[in-house]
């Protein structure tokens, strides 16, 4: 059914919790903002950082481009590397590759950070291309990713694309740039979310994700 795959990031291929909420909370505490329950920063998984600074904490879009900043000043040392591979991503990986699909990463995180992180766990390899936002903070929407994505990877017939994804962002971002959405429940998503988002299948494991793309 599917001939081009494409992956989220973050909460899909890799569980980069630890690494993005230390990060967020590195700059809130700059502004003066404790954060005692590590939970309350998952939000921050997945959505553009300056919308979540914006949408959460009440940031003005100046105060929330200054907050990116400085959460990158913990990110770049010590973040980027806080995040482990979900077991049964590379066993998946390995057998889609196996199976000639094209695999491409589409990730509202910067295109050079992701690049980083997927060389660091090994995964690099696997894709065709691996697509990001820009550090000036243009092409943050998941349906931009999505779209430069498909076209740097020479994907024209849509139907045969597929976003995999584990919150709305992703499933709403495919289905704004043409192509379908599965979800994923292993990452940040709830499966309600997922559902109410339009995907058409969800996963709750890696293992479901080849059942379902190699019926």
């Amino acid at each position: 059914m599917y001939d081009t795959i494409l992956f989220d990031l973050d909460g899909t291929l890799v569980d980069s919790g630890l690494g993005i909420t230390n990060s967020v909370a590195y700059s809130l505490k700059r502004f003066g903002i404790e954060v005692w329950d590590r939970t309350e920063l998952y939000r921050f998984i997945g959505p553009p950082l300056h919308e979540s600074y914006e949408n959460y904490y009440g940031f003005s879009p100046e105060k929330a481009k200054e907050a990116v900043e400085v959460y990158r000043e913990y990110y770049r040392k010590k973040g980027i590397y806080e995040n482990k591979v979900y077991d049964g991503i590379l066993d998946l990986l390995m057998r889609l590759y196996h199976a000639k699909k094209k695999l491409i990463v589409a990730t509202s995180k910067p295109e050079t950070f992701a690049k980083q992180i997927l060389r660091h766990v090994r995964l690099e390899e696997y894709f065709s291309y691996i697509a990001g936002s820009n550090l000036d903070g243009s092409r943050t929407k998941k349906e931009e990713v999505i779209s430069y994505a498909l076209a740097a990877g020479g994907v024209t017939d849509l139907k045969k694309a597929v976003m995999v994804g584990d919150r709305e962002y992703d499933i709403l971002g495919a289905k704004k740039a043409g192509i379908d959405g599965i979800g994923v429940l292993f990452g940040y998503g709830s499966r309600e979310e997922l559902c109410k988002s339009g995907a058409v299948f969800t996963a709750d494991c890696p293992r479901d994700i080849f059942s379902f793309l190699i019926q």
